[in-house]
């Protein structure tokens, strides 16, 4: 009976139903398996009892011998659809309040400073989206100015201005769904990565509890521990392991290897947000808990991570250790044709998920390979040398 792996896998910020994950990487386990000459059988999906997770088997033989992983997503997609797509009457409030907020703090020039790329992508959604706005506004005005009220009507054509207005706003935000940039979700996403700053969201702050225990309750079963957190989950994924270290210090010290990867993250835009303890608190606990495993995957090309420096750095920089994390720059090159390259620069989203899927490189980094691969993973992870592309330590380029 071969050792039991057991990978906790968060995905972003995603409304999504777990079983589109499966599907990815059931999909993609067929081309890493097929490019690299192994077998892997993924198997069906199981939503648990709790409702907690999405967890199915990974099974890989090669040259006779099996590695056997079992694969839990971590759910979240219920707290998300809470948030996404949110009322335009709930974002034309917030909107003007965060920002006004963040603006005041200090936190936009920082933001801008640590992830030029980001902090662009976010700045111009909420333009677009103020745009939306404006453009409803105009259509509403005229609209009213058509109508045949008669003389001296002007006040009502006032009065019928804005409920006019925020009715076209609805019509767009429903039938584009924000697209080509996904102006609506970036928002919402953005929304709530500042509420989960200053802690006012209790339904995460619960999640994050049961994650904790999930994760700590492995120890007793598997071989091995892999945690994965892709995007906003990047921090999410810190702050649950934090969690599971206050229960129990010694986690990932009694045999039982732990390690954590995080990859396509965004762990400063949270962190620069004044109100962000807890989640400081969780980059810097983990990043020197040396027992641990910490591997950070970025990508330069991908608009919607942050990969300028450690993630440490723009905690304290202080703080930062040699290999703590261990930072790989992952060529695009690696992964895909150049012409899909040129075809799909643009698709942020699509981009955004590309670190999970398989690499047409044989020997380039894929995702599959590393969680199913016969090598433990915080043995692959150690063995990783750092990347010739330069990451920053110290303070931020100037903007």
């Amino acid at each position: 009976m071969p050792k039991l792996r057991q990978v906790f896998y968060l995905p972003g910020f995603d409304p999504r139903e777990p079983e589109a994950y499966w599907g990815l990487l059931r999909r993609e386990s067929r081309l890493t398996a097929g490019r690299r000459g192994m077998t892997l059988a993924v198997g069906d999906p199981v939503r648990s009892a709790d409702g907690l997770s999405l967890d199915w088997t990974i099974e890989r033989i090669e040259d006779g011998a099996a590695t056997r992983i079992r694969y839990a997503l971590l759910r979240w997609d219920d707290i998300v659809r809470t948030r996404f797509p949110r009322s335009d009457l709930r974002r034309l409030i917030a909107i003007p309040r965060l920002w006004w907020r963040l603006w005041k703090s200090g936190y936009l020039r920082a933001f801008r400073s640590e992830a030029w790329q980001f902090s662009t992508v976010i700045f111009v959604v909420h333009l677009l989206y103020a745009g939306l706005v404006g453009l409803s506004l105009a259509l509403a005005g005229l609209l009213v100015a058509a109508l045949p009220l008669g003389d001296g009507a002007a006040l009502l054509r006032w009065v019928l201005l804005l409920p006019a207005a925020y009715g076209i706003l609805g019509l767009l935000t429903r039938f584009t769904k924000g697209r080509p940039f996904f102006i609506t979700h970036l928002v919402d996403d953005a929304a709530f990565t500042h509420e989960h700053a200053s802690g006012d969201d209790q339904d995460m702050q619960a999640r994050l509890d049961a994650w904790a225990e999930r994760i700590h309750a492995a120890e007793s079963e598997a071989s091995e521990i892999v945690i994965i957190g892709h995007s906003s989950s990047s921090f999410l994924a810190l702050e649950a392991l934090d969690r599971v270290l206050t229960h129990d210090p010694g986690f990932g010290s009694r045999g039982v290897p732990v390690t954590l990867v995080t990859l396509g993250g965004v762990i400063p835009w949270i962190t620069l947000d004044p109100q962000a303890e807890a989640t400081r608190h969780a980059v810097l606990r983990i990043a020197s808990t040396e027992t641990i495993g910490w591997l950070d995957l970025r990508a330069p090309w991908d608009w919607l991570s942050i990969h300028l420096r450690s993630p440490v750095a723009s905690v304290d920089p202080a703080s930062v250790k040699p290999n703590r994390p261990m930072i790989r720059s992952i060529r695009i090159a690696d992964l895909i044709e150049p012409s899909t390259v040129a075809t799909l620069r643009w698709n942020f989203f699509r981009m955004h998920f590309q670190l999970l899927m398989s690499s047409r490189e044989r020997t380039a980094f894929d995702y599959i390979a590393l969680i199913s691969g016969a090598e433990p993973v915080h043995r692959a992870v150690e063995a990783i040398e750092e990347s010739p592309v330069h990451v920053a330590s110290g303070p931020p380029p100037a903007a």
